[in-house]
């Protein structure tokens, strides 16, 4: 089994899109972490627009990257530039990957736009995951 840690800023939004599009395409073959450099809540629109594709998040919780080092992770995807800067050293053999998705979080607009912005961003981490797992796992 194959493990799999995707790191953000705050582990609020992009990352948590990811660990859920991940495990969801992963099934049983890896074990999915989030973290980010911080820790700032999971974002409620994240949940709302991934209920929106039958994948939920709710119970997912913003952890932060000094909790995942005794484990031994295969991949390390970092998904904005910010966390890939910040990202600590991990003594492991982990391949590392990196996209820099743009941050839904800090769309401006009325609410409409907004959450259009987030299921824009949603699609581009799905399509990006969908890729990774077919490729890696």
């Amino acid at each position: 089994m194959k493990n799999i840690l995707v790191l953000c800023t705050g582990n609020s939004c992009r990352s948590q899109i990811a660990e859920g599009f991940l495990r969801h395409y992963a099934g049983e073959k890896a074990n999915v972490y989030s973290a980010g450099v911080e820790t700032h809540g999971v974002n409620p629109r994240a949940i709302s627009i991934m209920s929106e594709v039958g994948i939920d998040i709710s119970n997912h919780t913003s952890n932060h990257v000094d909790e995942y080092a005794n484990i031994d992770f295969d991949f390390i995807i970092t998904v904005c530039d910010n966390a890939k800067e910040r990202c600590p050293y991990f003594p492991s053999k982990a391949e590392r990957f990196h996209y820099n998705f743009p941050d839904p979080a800090k769309a401006s607009g009325t609410e409409e736009e907004i959450m259009n912005e987030f299921r824009r961003v949603r699609e581009q981490i799905e399509d990006y995951c969908k890729e990774f797992i077919q490729k890696h796992i």
